[in-house]
C-alpha cells in the first residue's frame, strides 16, 4: 500500500496510518488533550525551567544561523529571560545593580547593552541555569555581537557607498590566482 503523507499528520506528530481522517482526528485531539492536560500539571518550577531551556535553545540555533537580518534578537531574548524569572522588571535591574531606566533603554533598544551590562546578565544566567541545564559563558555575548554582524551585513546598501568613498588601494597587489601558482 503506498499511500500519500498529509502534512497535516506531521504536524500533529500522530501517526499517518489512519483508515479515515476522522478517525486521525480523533486521535489527534485525544493527544492534543492529553499534552494539554500534561502542561496544566506543570509546577510553577517546571515551567521557568522549561521556559529557560527553551530560550538557551533558539539562542542557540539564532546564533548558528547565517541569516543576515536586522532584528533585534538580543533584546527579545533579554525580555523573555527577565519576564520568566521576575514579575517586575525593576527586580532584575535590581539584582544585576543597575538602574531600571538603563534595562528599558536596553530593552526597547534606545540604548547599546555596556559590556559590564552583558558581563552581569553573563553571571546572573550560569546561576539561573545551573539546576536546569548547562549555559556556555559566552552566550550572550555570541547573541549580541551576532546580531551587530547581521545588522551589519544586511545595511550594506545603506553605508557601503559611503564607506568605499574612503577606501584606497595606494600599493598595487600583484597576486596569482589559485590555479596559476607554480
Amino acid at each position: 500500500m503506498n499511500k500519500k503523507v498529509n502534512i497535516e499528520d506531521i504536524e500533529f506528530g500522530v501517526d499517518s496510518r489512519y483508515k479515515s481522517n476522522s478517525e486521525r482526528d480523533t486521535d489527534g485531539a485525544a493527544l492534543m488533550e492529553a499534552r494539554l492536560q500534561r502542561i496544566k500539571n506543570l509546577s510553577a518550577d517546571q515551567v521557568i525551567r522549561v521556559k529557560l531551556l527553551q530560550l538557551k535553545l533558539k539562542m542557540e540555533a539564532y546564533i548558528s544561523k547565517p541569516a543576515y537580518d536586522n532584528h533585534h534578537y538580543f533584546s527579545e531574548f533579554l525580555s523573555a529571560y527577565i519576564d520568566t524569572i521576575y514579575n517586575k522588571r525593576s527586580s532584575f535591574a535590581k539584582d544585576i545593580d543597575i538602574t531600571p531606566v538603563s534595562l528599558s533603554q536596553v530593552i526597547n533598544n534606545h540604548r547599546e547593552p555596556k559590556e559590564e551590562f552583558i558581563l552581569k546578565l553573563m553571571i546572573h544566567s550560569e546561576k539561573t541555569y545551573q539546576n536546569v541545564c548547562e549555559f556556555h559563558k559566552k552566550t550572550w555575548f555570541q547573541v549580541y555581537f551576532h546580531e551587530k554582524i547581521c545588522d551589519t551585513m544586511s545595511t550594506q546598501d545603506k553605508w557601503r557607498p559611503k564607506i568605499e568613498k574612503h577606501v584606497k588601494f595606494s600599493e598595487s597587489l600583484k597576486l596569482e590566482t589559485v590555479g596559476n601558482s607554480r
